[in-house]
């Protein structure tokens, strides 16, 4: 096993690496900056490594600091988190011209699924479903063709896009151009790409990924599904595992699918296959991520399987002792994410926290901060992880909006509160919600 690994992140992903990494005896390196000096991951690392002031284009998304932070520590691998370097095939490459092991999974594959009109074509090519889309739009012209095709509503998408940038539906053919050039040029201010697709608009959508592990000598598993139709500017907030509505049998296909996805690319790691379900079920391939996911925890939860634990060992070229036949759903898990928001705009809202007191529970709470902090405006407003795992779902809502009441956090905009309105919500308590939940149940609806 390594005897050092670097965490090329930042916040409650950094310290749950390091929690992973010091339960095999391994030597923690942080790197951080003046932004970051006190936040937790930074004293709980073996090691901690000041690679900038604040920018992240300065620090954790600088390739060459990070490397000499690694080489100056003598490391062994170097595991990205999520976000930032996970998915950057740059990053990847400098850790293999270094001989650092890079936890995740080969460039190769990165390269493979991060585009995602290539993605497009290399699934069609094995026969995986898709949304009916044109992968070939060199312009609005061409983009407002094929929608007259197939019919409003559609989804316009950039290629490189991630987090909803480039993403928008059009109903009216009158606004597709205007979105066009939009949404194509933020994908090239963001990504550096501007390829755009076009799909059509699934009504009543959900999003529901399948998570799979594979190791390096040919074992590929699935650990079943994860809902994550939650969601405000096509960004998660809730997530859980088991779907509260969706049968065995979709589930096993969708499983098999993910599986056959993965093994097509050669993958190995920890790695996502995301799906958009329709209300008939039937799914249809969305995209692969290509590390650990931030709702990771629910799986890890229902199914007992580490992840970090496991992209450790695979990374070690270590094989996978798991069979797909020993993965077993228990219970209900449900993961909510803490933002430093305003919940009315969803816009972050930094500021001096200046009093928090996590409440005691039967709760796994995997929070950036432990206590009174400033929250800078320079990264993700993600504030905390807070997962519960019981026997049924509607005893895991109940103890989460326990929770969330008891929560005390003052000095900063949260949505705690909206939070509790998604919990108690009888949409969301049915179980049978969508990708437009909050949009319609919770902005259309605000809480008095």
């Amino acid at each position: 096993m390594f005897k050092s690994v670097l965490i090329a992140n930042r916040g409650e992903i950094a310290r749950r690496i390091i929690r992973g990494c010091k339960a095999q005896n391994i030597r923690t390196v942080a790197v951080y900056t003046e932004a970051d000096r006190h936040m937790p991951f930074v004293s709980e690392a073996d090691v901690a490594e000041l690679i900038g002031k604040d920018q992240v284009k300065d620090s954790y998304l600088n390739i060459d600091k990070i490397i000499a932070a690694a080489k100056k520590h003598d490391v062994d691998a170097i595991h990205p988190g999520y976000g930032l370097l996970s998915e950057n095939i740059a990053f990847v490459n400098a850790c293999r011209d270094h001989g650092i092991t890079f936890i995740g999974p080969s460039p190769e594959a990165i390269e493979q699924m991060g585009d995602k009109i290539a993605s497009r074509l290399l699934m069609a090519q094995h026969g995986i479903p898709l949304v009916p889309g044109n992968n070939d739009i060199a312009d609005a012209a061409a983009a407002k063709q094929f929608a007259d095709e197939i019919g409003y509503p559609v989804m316009l998408k950039a290629s490189a896009g991630g987090g909803g940038i480039g993403m928008q539906r059009i109903d009216d053919p009158a606004k597709l151009e205007k979105a066009f050039e939009s949404n194509q040029r933020r994908a090239e201010n963001f990504f550096g790409n501007g390829a755009m697709f076009i799909e059509k608009f699934i009504e009543q959508p959900r999003h529901i990924e399948i998570q799979v592990l594979a190791d390096k000598h040919g074992h590929t598993i699935h650990l079943y599904e994860r809902e994550c139709s939650v969601q405000r500017r096509h960004q998660k907030v809730i997530e859980e595992s088991p779907s509260a509505d969706l049968t065995q049998e979709t589930r096993e296909k969708m499983g098999a699918t993910a599986v056959k996805i993965a093994e097509a690319i050669g993958y190995y790691n920890a790695g996502t296959v995301e799906f958009l379900v329709d209300k008939d079920e039937n799914f249809y391939f969305l995209e692969m991520n290509t590390r650990l996911q931030v709702e990771h925890p629910v799986t890890e939860e229902t199914t007992g399987v580490d992840l970090v634990y496991w992209q450790l060992k695979i990374a070690n070229d270590e094989p996978l002792e798991i069979k797909q036949e020993d993965v077993k759903q228990s219970g209900h898990s449900i993961e909510l994410r803490l933002y430093a928001e305003d919940p009315k705009t969803f816009f972050p809202s930094p500021g001096e926290i200046t009093h928090i007191k996590w409440p005691s529970g039967d709760i796994r709470l995997d929070a950036a901060i432990d206590g009174p902090i400033k929250i800078t405006p320079f990264y993700d407003p993600m504030i905390a992880k807070i997962i519960c795992h019981q026997e049924t779902r509607d005893e895991a809502i109940e103890s989460l909006t326990a929770y969330l009441e008891q929560l005390e956090i003052e000095g900063i905009k949260t949505n705690r509160l909206m939070l509790i309105d998604c919990l108690t919500n009888a949409v969301f308590r049915s179980g049978k919600y969508t990708t437009n939940f909050i949009e319609e149940q919770i902005v259309a609806k605000p809480s008095k």
